[in-house]
């Protein structure tokens, strides 16, 4: 049985970039922030000899739904791949603006669980955003996406100009 591959479709539009979707340090600042989530200094007003369980500590990277993506630069263009477990392809967006791709997908989740001593109810709710300034000389009209088994492919094709600008620089020893 073939895998089931589902081609997505990209919105383009014309509309100006909001000045505050384009942030070249968020990557930075979350990477910094998740090593610092797991650092937990010695707290000398809560003694864990004197509790008997530990103090839950709600880090903000556990809030967040940040999806792991590659961007690779292969023959003839760039491909990103992103992994979104538990999402369809109708929670996920890819709009085109202003040179800017931008990857938007949301989940929900509701989990009820009822017996007779006890009743579980439990919703989370989250989203993200990804946008990528695309480089000089993709194909815009050529972009391609595919949702996979929960994996997304978008792949940026070079155009006939920028396949034929490019050079290989061969490195000698000295």
């Amino acid at each position: 049985m073939a895998d089931a591959v589902t081609k997505l479709p990209i919105q383009k539009s014309s509309v100006p970039a909001k000045a505050e979707q384009w942030a070249p340090f968020e990557t930075l600042r979350r990477e910094i922030d998740r090593v610092f989530d797991g650092f937990r200094p010695f707290d000398w007003r809560l003694p864990s000899k004197m509790l008997d369980f530990e103090v839950p500590r709600i880090s903000r990277a556990e809030w967040q739904i940040a999806p792991a993506i590659d961007l690779v630069e292969k023959d003839g263009g760039y491909e990103i791949t992103a992994e979104l477990p538990g999402l369809d392809e109708k929670n996920v967006e890819i709009k085109l603006s202003n040179h800017t791709l931008t990857i938007t997908g949301e989940k929900s989740e509701e989990k009820e669980d009822k017996r007779k001593d006890y009743y579980l109810s439990e919703r989370r709710y989250g989203s993200f955003q990804r946008s990528f300034q695309l480089p000089e000389g993709v194909d815009a009209d050529k972009i391609d996406a595919q949702f996979a088994k929960g994996v997304l492919t978008v792949k940026l094709p070079k155009t006939a100009e920028a396949k034929k600008a490019e050079k290989k620089i061969t490195v000698k020893t000295a």
